[in-house]
């Protein structure tokens, strides 16, 4: 059994967008919880939700816990490989994949949220590297296709796109990047997920 502990409009929504593409919202159960907001909104922590430290995403498979947005959509993208939203063992793309997965987390987001504290001194961006660094890294990738992994949408798109679409003023002003950015939201499947947590709200 799958489970995953989502809240609405939260980081938790691109793993929905995922499923939505994977063609396998009918095999994942998404149980709607709440989450303490940073602008007070939410409430405590909400006590269905299982995560040790109440945030979400949070994928439960047979009684197994899987925390961590990229690990969770590999983890998904492995369980349903007809989809091709993530390059399998063997493939000659998957160490790229693997590398923009892992990416997110130990270079984008900390990038971001360094950039919007302004916090900078040399240890951090030597240890997490900066915004400058994370724009020449994109910018280099989209010169050889419309997507990190060239002519293959992948989760890596949803993950490595979805900050941007958040928070629009943090992306680069570089047409690359701002391009990409647009065809990773032009598809069916953000306006599935939108109206999925507008009902997740209304209920």
């Amino acid at each position: 059994m799958l489970t995953l502990y989502h809240s609405p409009r939260s980081r938790s929504t691109r793993v929905v967008r995922l499923i939505d593409e994977l063609g396998a919202l009918d095999r994942v159960t998404v149980e709607i919880v709440t989450i303490p907001r940073q602008d007070g909104s939410g409430g405590g922590r909400d006590p269905k939700n299982p995560h040790a430290e109440g945030k979400v995403p949070y994928l439960v498979h047979d009684g197994v816990g899987i925390r961590e947005t990229n690990a969770i959509m590999v983890y998904l993208t492995e369980l349903f490989p007809e989809a091709g939203l993530g390059p399998m063992p063997g493939d000659a793309q998957r160490g790229a994949y693997l590398g923009w997965m892992a990416y997110y987390g130990n270079v984008l987001e900390p990038a971001l949220v360094l950039q919007a504290s302004g916090i900078s001194n040399p240890m951090t961006q030597a240890t997490f590297r900066d915004m400058a660094a994370v724009t020449a890294r994109l910018t280099e990738a989209l010169e050889h296709g419309p997507y990190l992994l060239g002519e293959t949408y992948s989760a890596a798109d949803i993950l490595l796109a979805s900050p941007f679409v958040w928070f629009p003023q943090a992306m680069p002003d570089v047409p690359a990047i701002r391009d990409w950015v647009a065809r990773v939201q032009d598809r069916p499947s953000v306006q599935r997920t939108e109206a999925f947590d507008t009902r997740a709200v209304a209920a």
